[in-house]
């Protein structure tokens, strides 16, 4: 049997999980696809660098371009990070008539739509299961799984580290900065942590389930974005009286063929599936018109378990090569993209004002709620010793965003209100 060849690009921590099981399944992977599956050559920065595999030296090289030329390569695994010049080695691949595994989210969320079109005109297999949350095989399960369904909402924990944060402030009661400082000290967050705290990773993903979802060309702009670094401790406490726990939410939501998409910090209901999610774990829940509600769950990050997602695609091109069907299911959006306006975005809202403590202010209050006709779920005040104000939290029944908005621009005017607190959506 021929031998299927593969040039990797990057051997990182995924890179390196990709080496172990390629050359750990060999027999697995041979009795799926009925060939030998070979890594021919690895770019890497530094030939010289001490590894925790070993792999044999001429196999390594320093020049992108030994990889992508190399005429015995059936299939190239992109694991090396990066945008534009990345984009610049794929494309030229894909002239090449190589087929594409890659695990990059940023390159997909930006370019995706370009490297997908120019592989339907070479003929070629593009898959990207490990670019959104690790070792789920979320991608696989939108495009193939929902084929024959219509989906209404996907919604998620798609970053590990924001949830390690809010769970670890959830559980243990401690402050943003100091969770933030000990998930880098674990390797969880970045130096610079913006991607992940400010939601920039979570939007990407969710550019990349929502496109897939909807059949839509969602874009990264499309995608309104709120991150965690604002969440305070007392804001996480307050929502776990109300029964509800704090999750940086990525929420994808169609009706009657208009889209939303947002990133944001949500009140999610303890007996909601997605609430229990906790530490590095990623979750994605599913709403489909005929199927109702499904949700998939497991490691988001990590060397094997994104590596796993890799080699499952690797072994599905693989097979499509066998069958002589590459390039022919790559899924192109066909519906026209239509964004929902704030008029048509409606949710729940967890409100906490800090408020002059005298009496009539509450129904002042709930005046206004009443005149943009949101309508309340609950009201609590309580007294809180460490503030000279009265505390309210208020939780709204569905509201429209653009009525919610003019509520609290009305408030912003109101003397007897001294800080809009806080403001979350509320799921579950």
């Amino acid at each position: 049997m021929k031998e299927i060849k593969v040039g990797l690009l990057g051997l990182g921590t995924v890179g390196t999980g990709v080496v172990r099981i390629v050359e750990g399944h060999h027999e697995e992977l041979y009795g799926q696809v009925g060939s030998p599956i070979v890594i021919e050559k690895i770019l890497v920065q530094d030939r010289a660098k001490s590894r925790s595999i070993a792999i044999s030296a001429d196999k390594l090289t320093e020049d992108p371009w030994d990889v992508i030329n190399h005429p015995d390569i059936d299939v190239i695994v992109e694991v090396m990070g990066g945008v534009e010049q990345t984009k610049t080695y794929i494309l030229a691949a894909l002239e090449q008539g190589k087929h594409i595994v890659t695990a990059n989210k940023d390159l997909m969320a930006v370019h995706g739509s370009e490297i997908l079109a120019k592989a339907k005109e070479n003929g070629c297999d593009v898959l990207y299961e490990a670019s959104v949350a690790g070792g789920i095989p979320i991608i696989r399960t939108l495009s193939e799984g929902f084929s024959s369904d219509r989906i209404t909402k996907i919604m998620g924990i798609v970053n590990g580290t924001t949830n390690y944060i809010l769970t670890k402030m959830s559980q243990e009661g401690a402050a943003y900065e100091d969770v933030l400082k000990e998930a880098q000290d674990l390797g969880y967050a970045e130096a610079d942590p913006t991607s992940d705290v400010e939601g920039l990773d979570a939007a990407r993903k969710m550019t990349i389930l929502s496109t897939l979802g909807f059949h839509a060309n969602v874009s990264l702009e499309d995608v309104e974005v709120k991150g965690i670094s604002q969440v305070t401790k007392e804001e996480i406490l307050y929502g776990k009286r109300l029964g509800y726990e704090v999750k940086l939410l990525g929420i994808a939501e169609r009706q009657d063929d208009f889209i939303s998409v947002s990133v944001q910090p949500t009140m999610v209901k303890q007996s909601h599936p997605l609430a229990s999610v906790n530490g590095v774990f990623n979750a994605v829940y599913v709403y489909g018109e005929a199927v109702g509600e499904t949700m998939f769950y497991g490691p988001g990050a990590g060397e094997l378990p994104t590596a796993t997602s890799v080699v499952a695609d690797l072994v599905a091109v693989v097979k499509n090569l066998k069958l002589g069907v590459n390039g022919q299911r790559v899924p192109a959006p066909y519906k026209v993209k239509k964004l929902k306006t704030d008029e048509q975005i409606a949710s729940k809202y967890f409100v906490l004002l800090h408020v002059a403590d005298k009496a009539g202010v509450l129904a002042q209050i709930t005046q206004v709620f009443a005149q943009f006709e949101v309508s309340l779920e609950s009201v609590l005040q309580q007294p809180n010793p460490n503030n000279p104000s009265a505390e309210i939290i208020i939780i709204t029944h569905d509201a429209s965003k653009a009525y919610m908005n003019q509520v609290l621009k009305h408030f912003q005017g109101m003397e007897v209100i001294d800080e809009i607190k806080s403001v979350y959506r509320v799921e579950g």
